[in-house]
This record gives structure tokens, sequence and C-alpha cells, in this order.
């Protein structure tokens, strides 16, 4: 038998590089298991993670590193390099719960900050109030403080240039370190929408030469009343009174006109003052805002209830009484207010 046809034939051996690469794939799965469906180790209480305006994820690894909670910084740098697409880091202040992945770190990152306050402007505050909520935060970078009124409506590009009413009342997230001036631009456009989408819908015949005159309106009718059901018989009754040629006659006008002043009783000598916001002595709307109206007074100012009343009375609960003559109205004057 030949000798050559016996040797059994060698098996092929596996290529270095392979035997490479599967390694490598095998320490990746591994990593990937340890950075991705293992939780972070973080104290039963949780953790405040500050991340700072301007902050990269290279930023945040480093931290979470050195307080031990992953293994190295490296681990949430690879993962973010295997997730597809770009992530979102938002700035502020983020209360980490255990238990955690960094899978859903990346995620929560990406919401809005819970360590940060957010900023709250009421309905029928006025500018002044805004100013100093903004002035009082530590979290957001100063740039107005030694600004004028007309010096901030420049600087966020406003038109106007009286700053009353331009702003929207609500509830606004505020990133940490973001600046004063950038807020106020943000609240300016979010009123200029709401504006504009309310009076492209308004009533026909209304006696307001432009969308500005009926921001004047809203801020009387948010200052006259906080009852929602009421804000459209308010504007009814001003509509009426500015088609007849009657004045509004209303306190919150006269006490936006003496300004500091006020010390909150309306005198005689408030009502007899001659100022651009009396509306016991001038005649048609004053000449502003006198607050920042919420969208439903702005709705309402557009939308003003049918009727025949002229007059309203307070009951002293928060409600009005209405009437549609003097006689009426003084009667209900003598029932709830003397």
């Amino acid at each position: 038998m030949n000798a050559a046809r016996s040797r059994k034939t060698p098996a092929p051996r596996t290529p270095r590089r392979l035997r490479l690469f599967w390694v490598v794939l095998v320490l990746l799965a591994i990593l990937l298991y340890r950075t991705v469906l293992q939780s972070f180790e973080l104290p039963p209480q949780g953790y405040r993670l500050k991340v700072p305006r301007g902050s990269s994820w290279i930023h945040v690894a480093e931290q979470l590193a050195e307080q031990g909670f992953i293994t190295s910084a490296m681990s949430l740098r690879v993962w973010l390099m295997l997730r597809p697409g770009e992530e979102v880091l938002r700035s502020g202040v983020f209360v980490l719960r255990p238990p955690m992945t960094l899978d859903q770190l990346v995620q929560r990152l990406a919401e809005a900050p819970d360590g940060t306050q957010p900023l709250v402007l009421i309905e029928g505050e006025r500018f002044r109030d805004l100013r100093k909520k903004l002035a009082d935060r530590e979290d957001v970078r100063q740039a107005m403080s030694s600004l004028t009124d007309a010096e901030i409506l420049a600087a966020i590009g406003a038109e106007e240039k009286h700053p009353e009413g331009l702003f929207a009342p609500n509830t606004y997230v505020i990133e940490e370190g973001e600046r004063d001036l950038d807020i106020l631009r943000r609240l300016y456009q979010r009123q200029k929408r709401i504006l504009a989408e309310e009076w492209a819908g308004r009533e026909s015949g209304l006696p307001y030469n432009n969308a500005y005159e009926a921001l004047i309106m809203a801020s009387i009718i948010e200052k006259e009343t906080g009852v929602a059901e009421e804000r459209a018989q308010i504007a009814g009754v001003f509509v009426r009174r500015l088609q007849v040629g009657m004045r509004l006659q209303t306190d919150p006008t006269v006490i936006y006109g003496v300004g500091e002043r006020y010390k909150g009783d309306i005198t005689r000598a408030h009502l007899r003052e001659d100022t651009p916001y009396n509306t016991y002595r001038r005649a048609g709307l004053p000449p502003t805002p006198i607050a920042n109206p919420g969208r439903a007074a702005i709705h309402a100012a557009l939308h003003p209830a049918e009727g025949d009343a002229l007059f309203f009375v307070a009951t002293g609960d928060g409600r009005h009484i209405f009437s549609a003559t003097l006689a009426e109205h003084n009667r209900a004057v003598n029932r709830y207010q003397r």
C-alpha cells in the first residue's frame, strides 16, 4: 500500500484574523451586557446629576465614573457610539433613581430636567413681577439687570415700546444657566403666537383697530375677574361701552396709572387724577395693557358675550352682578357695596 496515500489530510487551520474577530465580538458582547443590561450602582436614595449648560457626553461620562457609578467613562462613550442617531443632552439637574441602565440614562438626559424649578408666570401679573422672578433665580444667567425696559424689548426683538402684556402666562421649564433675555424672548414669542391665532378667529364688528388693542382689553378683563365664566360677560360690558361712547370706568386701569403710590385702597383723589390710564376721566382704551393676560382673557376680548348689560359690581365673593340700566346698577351697589 502506498504510504503517501494513507497519510491523512490535516484539517484547515482557522485564520488568525478570524480568531481575533471572534475574540473582539465576545468582548463587545460582554461590554454591552455590563453597560446596557446591568444597572448602575446608584445609592438607594438616588443621585442628583448636574449637567452644566454647554456640557458634553464626555463630561457626563467622566462625572459618573468619578462617582463610581460606572466602571469607566469609556463604557458610556462606547454605548453612545453603538446607538443609532445623535443623542440629545439637556442641561440642568436630573434626579437618577435606581435601578437604571445606561440606555435609560441616555433617554432620561434627553428629557426635561427635574432638579430645576419651573418659571411660573400667573395670569394678571405685571412685567415688573416677571423681571423680579428672573432676577431672583440663581440658576438663570443674568444679562438684563442694568437694562431699561425699552432696552430689554430691543434686545429680544420686540416691536412694541412698552413691555406690559407681551409675555404669555404659563409654567416654563428653565434650563440651568439659561439667559434671562432668552427666557423673555421665549415668553414674548409665545404671546405673539397666541394673539395672532385668536385675532384671526375674532368676532366681527369689534371696536378694536388692531390686535394690540384687543390685548389691552384682555389685560383689563384679566384684572377685573378671576372667574372663568365671567370673562366674556365683562368683555361684553366693555365692548358695548366703547361702541356707545361710554367711558370704561374700570378701577384696575386707574390703579395701574397711580403706580407705586397705590397702597391697597383706591381713593377719590386717585379717581380724579388725570393719568393716561384713568378711564374715569379719559374715553376709550388706555395706551397699553396693564398686566399679562392669559389666552382665555384674550379669547374673551375677541368673543364678548351678547347682551345689554352696561354695568357690573362685585358681590364680595369674587363674582359680579351685571345690570343693563343705571338704576339697576345703583340698587346692586347699595346691596353689595354699601
